[in-house]
């Protein structure tokens, strides 16, 4: 018999459940697919939506997906035995995206490149095991960053979408976190003892990045002001959702 893993803290699962009633993220029989870094994050949503699954009013359907780049310390062997555990179909995909990435990155960080080759095989396993949904584990304090980052190096107002469906018009992508912080995330993922992938992304540690200046800016601004992520939020709101397809 599955082991049920120790439930989310409820904080979590209302604002998760708050995030998918707003944006009508689930619809009765879908197939979620969930992409799993192995990281804190990735990790909480899986049992989150793990919770949600079994005391919706609506059935659908949730496997996880872990996309190997092949980058040294990177090391997810622990995660299907946790997967196991709890029944969560999981599928496993490994490619040199580094290695890739010396001749294929055009300009690009490595974690813009990696992120998008693995975005591509995402929707390629959707399509291949007919899942119609890919759910992402992005939070508020990833929105947060990726709106001042765009504003401050691309001169536009934009920030990740809650809810849209690819170019092709064949996956909807959903981000169930929107009003979830960091902290809750690592303070459940270290409560719950779940199984993290150390370092999951080891070449994003090698320097700092214009992400971890921004994040050190928001952490400084919050000390001064404790609710600027919810002013954040309330800002980008309209920036969230659009009635077009949208390849964000």
């Amino acid at each position: 018999m599955a082991r049920h893993p120790q439930s989310p803290p409820k904080s979590l699962l209302r604002q998760a459940g708050r995030a998918i009633a707003d944006y009508q993220m689930i619809r009765a029989h879908d197939r979620l697919l969930l992409g799993v870094s192995g990281g804190k994050d990735s990790l909480s949503l899986l049992h989150i939506l793990k919770h949600l699954q079994r005391h919706a009013p609506i059935p659908f359907t949730l496997a996880a997906a872990t996309i190997d780049p092949q980058i040294p310390g990177f090391n997810p062997s622990h995660l299907p035995e946790h997967y196991r555990d709890f029944d969560v179909e999981w599928h496993y995909e490994s490619q040199p995206i580094m290695e890739q990435a010396f001749t294929h990155m055009a300009g690009d960080s490595f974690c813009a490149y990696c992120a998008r080759m693995k975005r591509g095989i995402l929707y390629r396993l959707c399509r291949e095991q007919n899942y119609n949904v890919l759910v992402l584990a992005q939070h508020l304090d990833d929105l947060a960053e990726s709106l001042l980052l765009s504003l401050f190096h691309g001169g536009q107002l934009r920030t990740m979408k809650a809810h849209y469906v690819n170019s092709d018009g064949d996956v909807r992508i959903i981000r169930p976190l929107i009003y979830c912080r960091e902290r809750q995330t690592r303070a459940y993922a270290i409560h719950a003892q779940l199984p993290v992938v150390p370092d999951n992304c080891p070449a994003c540690f090698e320097k700092p990045t214009r992400r971890e200046h921004v994040k050190a800016l928001l952490a400084n601004e919050e000390q001064q002001n404790p609710q600027v992520f919810l002013s954040l939020l309330c800002a980008m709101r309209p920036l969230l959702t659009t009635g077009d397809v949208t390849t964000h």
